[in-house]
Order: structure tokens, then C-alpha cells, then sequence
């Protein structure tokens, strides 16, 4: 019988001679095993846990949760060349629930009379709305699928909780210069799939353009390379060289996105936010500037704000997390270029205020005893006695009511017994010297 498979081509059945021609850089660059995969060596070095699932076919249900170019399509590619299950992949973009119900027909046939088992590759799974996203629950929790997942929004938000309580999130990070660097030697290296018969020469600078330009995104920086080679002439010696002023001539201005020296985004941001750590308006400026100059996002800036507000100054002034969330609202109706004066007046007044990081450090305390001493039972006199059964078992027994019993503020325990006398709020006044 013909399957969804069968029926519709797509990149993990293409076949690999059509692609190494008519294919994008990007694409036809695509790691094929593991020893190409770079940048990702928490999760795909030889002892890992999720490689070694992959390698030996014993892989469950995941969610790859990452930024564009990290990887999440590639691992999706070598999931499907070291499985023996029938692998089909599956875009929130172009598909929906009709075409996901004929896959669950034909993976529930092949399960039956093959024994085989289907692994179903959902792209851009964030895109699907919550009802549409039940609608493979019920095969994951039969096993009719392995679901594989990739998104670019935090699961935790877009994933329903009982999809996401069935699936291992693995996060992927944005490309590090190293690892970046690997991704363009090779492509410039192999004869195959690259450029290794262009003589293609690039100057250091120019090197180092282009990495920033990618900005931890392997298929922006194969895109841009490939789109620079092909505008660059080839000079009489037959070399095509590419040095910084072609780099900018042929991306324009996206090629100083960051900044006009290399370094990176991330880079950037936080110079940013070390200026308002420091009380230092004048420093948090100028990085403001050089940021909306090279056209970041100013929603970005907003949000990293709103962080910073409860991160670093905390309750010092309450007023602060209000002035940043103010601030957030105003870059989204006003727009730019008028919200860089919303930022700035954000900025300013951040920089400006008194620091306490007492609410974050404590609550790391307080994460870090969650995940050392486990499910703590809840204290008894704490908990609602809503059934007689519970009330018989002692659920609120001794619960003093702090309107009747001002002392209990202070005297009743509020933290299960293991923890008793621990303090995770400490505010600068009452930290010990």
C-alpha cells in the first residue's frame, strides 16, 4: 500500500545525488553523522545519553527545542539514518490533522503486520494549536509513534502539558564561534558538496564577518556564504578572494547586524546588562545605541529588561519590574524608530536604581534544596482538610490562623521539617557580614 511516506517527498527522502546538485549550500552541507554534527557535544558526544538512544534504536518520544540553524532538522536526519523504524516527517506549516490521521493509519497497519515502528517527525510543532496537539496524544501513549519534535518557542508554553510530560525536552544552543567555524571550513573544503574546486580564498576579516553575521545559526552562515561566493568574480589568478568590504557589498547592511568590530550578539547584550548591573547609565546607553544602530529587536531589549528588573534590583524598588513591563508595552504600540526612547528612558532608570538580588538568589536556594531533597511532603497542619478522610488524617490539625494569632507569623514552620531554619530570602539589609 502507498504510505504518507511513499506519496510525498520530502528531505529525508530525497534522494542524496539530487540534492548535492540542485540542493541549497545549506542543505546539501547537512551533517550526515555524527562526527560532522558540531556544536551540540552536551547531547551528541559518543557518551551521551541521547546518542547512544539514537544509535542503538531505542529512542522515546522528544522535543528538540532550539534557535533556527542549531541542529534540531539535522538530529531529525540522523535519527532517520540509525533507526530501523519507519521514520515520516510532518510540518505544522503545510499539514494538519487530516494528513496526520492517514499517518496514524498507516503506522498503526505497519505496527500490526510488519511489527515496524514509526517515528513521526513533527517541524514547527509550537505552530500547532492545543486541540490539534491532542490529537497525538493518544498515539504517543500507545506507541503507535514516537513523536519528535522541533521547536524554536519554549515547550513549556507551547507543548500541552500532558505531551510534554510524555516527551524528553533536549535544548539545543546557538552556535558557538568554534563550532561555527568548523560548519564554514568545511563547507569551503569539501569537493563535493562545497566549495573545495572554487579556490575560494577569505580574509581573515572577512572570515570573521561572516561568522558574525551567522550569529550561532549554521544556516544563516551557509546561505550568506554561498550567496557571497556566487557574487564575488574570480580574479585572474582564479581565485574567487573575498575579503570585508565583499562581504558587506554582497549582504549589506545585515552584515553588520551586531556591530561594526565582530563581536557577537550575545556579546553585546551583555555588556548591556553588566552596564545596569553596575549603576553605570552612560555605559548602558551606548550599548542600547549600538544595538538598535544594527537593528536588534527591540522587543528583545524589552524583555531582557523586564528580567533585569526582578534579577538585579528586586525589591530595592518595587517600582522597577512596573517601569520595565511599562516600557514592553510601549516598544509593541508605539514601534520604532519612537520606542528607542521608551528603551532609553528604561534604561536610564534601571541603571539608576539601587540593586538586590535577594529574590533570585533565593529562589536558587530554594531550586537547588527541590531538586536535593526531592518531593518533601507538605507540613500537615499546612494542608486543606477538604474530605473528612483528610480531616481524620490530621490535614490542618494545629493550623493557627495569622488574624487571630498574629505570633503564628513568625512561630508556626512553614517549610517541610529537613529544611527547618533555612533563610533564602536574605535582602541586603539582613545578609550577615
Amino acid at each position: 500500500m502507498t504510505t504518507p511516506r511513499d506519496a510525498v517527498p520530502d528531505l529525508f527522502t530525497a534522494p542524496l545525488e539530487k540534492k548535492a546538485v540542485d540542493a541549497p549550500l545549506a542543505e546539501r552541507m547537512r551533517p550526515t553523522t555524527f562526527e560532522d554534527f558540531v556544536g551540540q557535544d552536551d547531547i551528541t558526544a559518543p557518551d551521551r545519553p541521547l546518542r547512544r538512544a539514537i544509535e542503538t534504536d531505542r529512542l522515546s518520544s522528544v522535543i528538540f527545542w532550539g534557535p533556527p540553524g542549531s541542529g534540531k532538522t539535522t538530529l531529525a536526519h540522523l535519527i532517520a539514518g540509525h533507526t530501523k523504524a519507519h521514520f515520516v516527517s510532518f510540518s505544522a506549516v503545510t499539514s494538519g490533522v487530516p494528513e496526520l490521521r492517514a499517518i496514524i493509519k498507516a503506522a498503526e497497519q505497519r505496527r500490526s503486520l510488519q511489527g515496524q515502528r514509526t517515528i513521526l517527525f513533527v517541524d514547527e510543532i509550537h505552530r500547532f494549536n492545543k486541540a490539534q496537539q491532542d490529537a497525538f496524544l493518544p498515539h504517543v501513549e500507545r506507541g503507535t509513534v514516537i513523536l519528535v519534535g522541533a521547536t524554536t518557542e519554549n515547550p513549556s508554553f507551547e507543548v500541552i502539558s500532558p505531551l510534554l510530560s510524555r516527551s524528553l525536552v533536549i535544548v539545543l544552543k546557538p552556535l558557538s564561534d568554534e563550532a561555527l567555524g568548523h560548519v564554514l571550513d568545511r563547507a569551503l573544503m569539501d569537493r563535493e558538496r562545497g566549495f573545495g574546486t572554487w579556490n575560494v580564498r577569505f580574509t581573515q576579516d572577512a572570515r570573521q564577518r561572516l561568522m558574525a553575521f551567522g550569529n550561532g545559526d549554521a544556516r544563516a552562515l551557509l546561505t550568506s556564504l554561498e550567496f557571497v561566493v556566487l557574487q564575488t568574480p574570480v580574479d585572474h589568478n582564479g581565485a574567487r578572494s573575498i575579503d570585508e568590504a565583499a562581504v558587506d557589498a554582497g549582504l549589506g547592511k545585515q552584515a553588520l547586524r551586531y556591530d561594526k568590530s565582530g563581536e557577537e550578539h550575545y556579546n553585546v547584550i551583555s555588556a548591556y546588562i553588566k552596564s545596569l548591573r553596575d549603576s553605570d547609565p552612560n555605559g548602558a546607553l551606548y550599548w542600547l545605541a549600538r544595538m538598535l544602530e544594527s537593528g536588534e529587536d527591540p522587543k528583545f531589549i524589552a524583555r531582557r529588561m523586564v528580567i533585569f528588573a526582578s534579577e538585579d534590583i528586586g525589591n530595592a524598588d518595587p517600582l522597577a519590574i512596573v517601569v520595565a513591563m511599562s516600557v514592553a508595552q510601549a516598544v509593541q504600540f508605539v514601534g520604532l524608530p519612537e520606542a528607542q526612547i521608551n528603551l532609553a528612558q528604561g534604561t536610564t532608570y534601571l541603571a539608576s536604581r539601587p540593586k538586590d538580588n535577594a529574590s533570585y538568589v533565593g529562589l536558587l536556594e530554594a531550586l537547588q534544596d527541590a531538586k536535593t531533597h526531592g518531593n518533601l511532603g507538605v507540613p500537615l497542619h499546612l494542608r486543606n482538610a477538604v474530605t473528612s478522610l483528610m480531616k481524620g488524617l490530621g490535614y490542618g490539625q494545629g493550623y493557627r490562623y495569622v488574624h487571630d494569632d498574629p505570633q503564628s507569623q513568625t512561630e508556626q514552620a512553614h517549610l517541610p521539617e529537613p529544611l527547618k531554619g533555612r533563610h533564602y530570602y536574605r535582602p541586603k539589609g539582613q545578609r550577615e557580614a
